[in-house]
């Protein structure tokens, strides 16, 4: 990344990336490829079957369709892509704005069950930065949904924070609570490699419904007579709450720029993460576009301060 305001432009990758697995609900296996992109492209999935390309999806709230487990992005005809929040906790946390997503399945491959192998690969190939400002989406006053004992607020903040409260009836998870301002290396060392969960006594419901057929004990923490099944054991000792704090961030990056804001959620979710992204853009004066300035424009506006600095200290001696 170059010098100057740091955050000011927009990125892409610097090489594609090539990356296959399986998808956590459907089982079948899955390719994508992650392609640099021109500025103002914004993240886009492109679906692709037999080198053909179905469908063109945007990464924002208005392409979410369902909220189920997961978060899932479709079109106008019906084209779905699921699980895309993994990734998309990737790219927004390495600050990543523009990127085309080729994709030859219904859903991003689960990997590991956190964002760490997205971040590994990007880290190999390098972030580049390109020559227009970064756009964000600044909140501008308190919004909030709630639903069932559940909630959510976005509220005015300088720079962009989340919380995230979690609580389940069971000794393994309790009431968790994970509090983290943005930047690319608290991403990295601290939210990245958060896996996702679930419970052994409701494998059997989302089987029969078609759901969770890719999951293992390589993808997902599994929770079973309040220990967790898994041997190598937990990767944080509150990764259960890092792991909602991780689907957050991948949610609100939906927002379509990086949010300037503060976010709180308690016992939320993927389908409370959307209601907040609502529930925001649904009322104009809550938010608004704003640019950073360009990386030469801020250079150019330290020079000049420098230069009269040296000259009112020149006319005082």
């Amino acid at each position: 990344m170059g010098k100057g305001f740091i955050g000011a432009r927009q990125t892409t990758l610097k090489e594609e990336i090539v990356l296959d697995g399986i998808g956590v609900h459907s089982g079948a296996p899955v390719a994508i490829v992650l392609k640099p992109a021109a500025a103002n492209t914004g993240i886009r999935f492109v679906l692709k079957q037999d080198d053909r390309i179905v469908s063109e999806i945007k990464a924002d709230y208005q392409s979410i369709s369902n909220v189920t487990l997961c978060t899932v992005l479709s079109d106008e005809q019906g084209q779905a892509i699921g699980t895309v929040e993994h990734l998309m906790a990737a790219l927004s946390g390495l600050s990543i704005d523009n990127l085309i997503i080729e994709i030859d399945g219904s859903e991003v491959p689960i990997m590991d069950g956190s964002a760490a192998p997205f971040v590994g690969a990007i880290d190999e190939v390098g972030i580049d930065e390109l020559d227009a400002p970064r756009r964000f989406m600044k909140v501008l006053k308190p919004i909030r949904v709630e639903e069932n004992g559940s909630w959510a607020e976005l509220k005015p903040h300088n720079g962009f924070s989340v919380e995230v409260e979690i609580e389940f009836p069971t000794p393994v998870i309790g009431k968790q609570t994970y509090t983290f301002d943005m930047n690319p290396g608290v991403f990295r060392r601290e939210l990245a490699g958060a896996r996702t969960f679930g419970f052994m006594h409701d494998v059997e419901r989302l089987w029969a419904s078609g759901r969770a057929l890719g999951a293992s004990l390589e993808n997902t923490i599994a929770i079973g007579d309040d220990k967790v099944i898994n041997p190598e054991g937990l990767r944080y000792e509150d990764e259960f709450v890092r792991h909602k704090a991780l689907d957050a961030l991948g949610d609100l990056s939906l927002a379509g720029a990086p949010i300037l804001g503060s976010y709180r959620s308690s016992r939320g979710g993927h389908r409370l993460n959307a209601m907040a992204l609502n529930t925001l853009f649904s009322d104009p004066d809550a938010w608004t576009v704003v640019e950073a300035p360009r990386v030469r424009e801020v250079v150019h506006a330290e020079l000049n301060f420098g230069m009269a600095v040296a000259n009112y200290a020149a006319d005082r001696t």
